[in-house]
């Protein structure tokens, strides 16, 4: 089944996991704690109101920087958009929204990308046709499809494997976006990526 097939079928939880796995995966690009969203994976699976979490993680993360670049806005715009209230009808919008900017971030930090944020390629990958995709983005991809098929498969008992996912994500994350700032700094490096 393609991304976009599991996320016209998922169910509220299942679109909220998707949702907070996208952002949770890019949270290293905003230079936010590894638990800042722990509270809302933890509110997902008691089922209860994550409205307050959602709040205490904006502020912790602070204003928009005017230096951040294309990548870490993205990020910024996936919590700043992630709704209060947790109903079907409101999640499904985002967490579509948070699976096409997580594949932007992810194209625009793939060393083996062309450069291009936004190409053709990555609808056609979430529509199910992965020919062509950079290496980073064609994880990513099968990181979301994975959160989805657990929530799916599995209910409130796929929630600590989809959070495992995430931290597989984000580490990898972490590691290109470091592997980045070090070829900023050394710029005899860049090959090296």
């Amino acid at each position: 089944m393609s991304l976009v097939e599991l996320i016209a079928q998922a169910d509220e939880r299942g679109l909220a996991a998707g949702g907070l796995a996208c952002l949770d995966r890019c949270l290293p690009l905003l230079g936010g704690d590894d638990e800042l969203l722990r509270p809302l994976w933890a509110r997902l699976a008691d089922g209860s109101d994550w409205s307050a979490d959602l709040a205490l993680a904006r502020t912790a993360l602070g204003p928009a920087d005017p230096a951040d670049d294309e990548a870490a806005r993205l990020t910024r715009r996936m919590l700043e958009s992630a709704p209060a209230e947790r109903t079907t009808g409101a999640v499904r919008p985002w967490a579509d929204a948070c699976s096409v900017a997580s594949l932007r971030v992810h194209r625009l930090l793939d060393p083996a990308a062309d450069g291009d944020p936004a190409p053709d390629g990555l609808d056609a990958g979430r529509a199910g046709d992965t020919a062509g995709l950079p290496p980073l983005v064609a994880a990513e991809l099968r990181r979301q499809a994975a959160v989805l098929e657990l929530l799916a498969g599995h209910g409130a008992q796929g929630l600590r494997q989809a959070l495992e996912v995430s931290v597989e994500g984000r580490r990898v994350l972490r590691a290109v976006v470091s592997r980045r700032a070090r070829s900023v700094a050394e710029p005899g490096r860049e090959g090296s990526l």
